[in-house]
């Protein structure tokens, strides 16, 4: 299956500190390659991936003050556009703006829509609605006016957070500073309790920092550690006693609370958006309403079972485990596609009284059944990739150029026998070319009756 992923460009794919999209991206492109799917990464240049990488932006925005958002959004978002052809299917993790080009092409988009930023982004969405895919990243953050494939919670590689399971002496917040991810309530459980509270994260919001975090920051009661990378997650997060996830808004999912649990630290959260589920109650955390119920989840967290909340992760949230179900919308997807078939895809280019011609692609070790017409010959001439056809029992060889001809009647099947695509244009000449034509004799999708 010829993937494109759509990543953003605001950070690396995968990114070097924050970037939460970004990071889901790369764990499912690395997922995918390592299945054997043909992926092509459209992400910033200094990305990297086991797939194939194409990038119109150098450098992320959010790290180059001199690249200008708008200017190299638009240019990278229709690369991969203008490239559809080259595609089984389109997977936009980058929001709404790239549903504007869906009703322009023929392959089919998937949209995973990270959350809402905002009720007025919705009507892009009801306009494609019946033209594109969604996948929901929870069940929680489904909008009722929209219609969805699947809903897919995001895995995380989790031999990058190793089991520590040793409670640790400090609660940790992790996260963007911004009072939608409830620092300042962090901040006063840690106060109430007594327990050291380490923060870490980007400052997203100046002002609310200024005022609510830096006057509590002590260095011994509270310590602010900054941005964390990936070389130091896991050690942040398994060394906390848990993890403070007391936000002010609807989480849609919340990646570092499996990240959080993959290393055996509990989660105290607001049951709001997601937190329900992602984090199993009395178990792998507790899910209070307010700080009270905090303060008193904080002191019962030594009771909780750290391996339960690995094993939690493991059943349920690895990057393998999502990759698998993106694969099961993808092929749900394809099969909705009335030129779809198991072996891979055909387009009409023609179609009158007397002929229809096809362009027809095969996916590599792919073959198709062999069938012969009644009432029609057909012409094929391979335009890439290299072929095997079969005629009345005898096998030909096709380069990219060379054409054969199949009589009416006569038994044939073509394979492709390379490790790319194979393309080529099939001629009909006849009185009649309907599918209900096709005499399959034998199959390898079980479609002979």
């Amino acid at each position: 299956m010829r993937i494109a992923l759509l990543s953003p460009i605001s950070w690396r794919t995968p990114p070097r500190h924050y970037g939460p999209w970004e990071n889901v991206v790369s764990l499912l492109a690395e997922q995918l390659v390592k299945k054997g799917e043909d992926v092509t990464l459209f992400a910033t240049g200094d990305s990297v991936t086991a797939g194939k990488l194409v990038s119109v932006c150098p450098r992320p925005y959010s790290e180059d003050p001199s690249i200008d958002p708008k200017v190299w959004e638009c240019m990278h978002i229709s690369e991969v556009f203008e490239r559809a052809d080259e595609f089984d299917l389109i997977h936009n993790h980058f929001d709404f703006l790239p549903l504007t080009y869906c009703g322009l092409i023929e392959t089919p988009v998937l949209t995973t829509i990270h959350g809402f930023s905002s009720p007025s982004i919705l009507p892009v969405f009801r306009k494609y609605n019946k033209r594109s895919h969604y996948v929901a990243i929870s069940d929680a953050d489904r909008s009722r006016e929209l219609d969805y494939i699947a809903t897919v919670h995001h895995g995380i590689d989790i031999s990058k957070f190793p089991l520590n399971r040793d409670a640790g002496e400090y609660l940790l917040f992790f996260g963007r500073i911004h009072h939608e991810k409830g620092v300042r309530e962090a901040i006063e459980v840690s106060k109430q309790t007594g327990v050291k509270l380490v923060i870490a994260g980007i400052i997203q919001d100046e002002e609310y920092f200024r005022t609510h975090v830096k006057p509590h920051i002590d260095g011994k009661t509270v310590e602010y550690i900054g941005s964390v990378g990936p070389e130091k997650k896991a050690e942040v997060l398994g060394g906390a006693m848990a993890l403070l996830h007391l936000i002010n808004f609807d989480e849609p999912f919340g990646l570092s609370m499996i990240e959080s649990m993959a290393c055996g630290s509990p989660v105290i959260a607001f049951g709001r958006g997601s937190v329900r589920e992602v984090v199993k109650d009395q178990e792998t955390g507790f899910v209070v309403q307010d700080i009270k119920k905090a303060v008193q989840a904080a002191e019962r967290i030594v009771t909780l079972d750290r391996n339960a909340c690995r094993s939690h992760v493991e059943k349920h949230f690895t990057a393998g485990k999502m990759a698998e179900k993106y694969l099961d919308v993808y092929q749900k997807i394809l099969e909705r596609r009335e030129n779809h078939r198991p072996w891979g895809h055909y387009e009409i280019l023609s179609e009158k009284n007397n002929h229809k011609v096809k362009s027809i692609i095969v996916q590599p070790g792919k073959r198709l059944s062999l069938q012969k017409h009644r009432r029609r010959a057909e012409h094929w001439v391979v335009v890439s990739g290299e072929a095997v056809v079969t005629v009345d029992g005898r096998e030909i060889p096709l380069k990219a150029g060379e054409a054969v001809d199949i009589p009416m009647g006569a038994s044939h099947r073509i394979m492709n026998p390379g490790s790319g695509p194979l393309t080529f244009v099939e001629a009909q000449t006849g009185d009649y070319f309907g599918e209900d034509d096709i005499i399959r004799l034998e199959d390898d999708y079980g479609r002979v009756e």
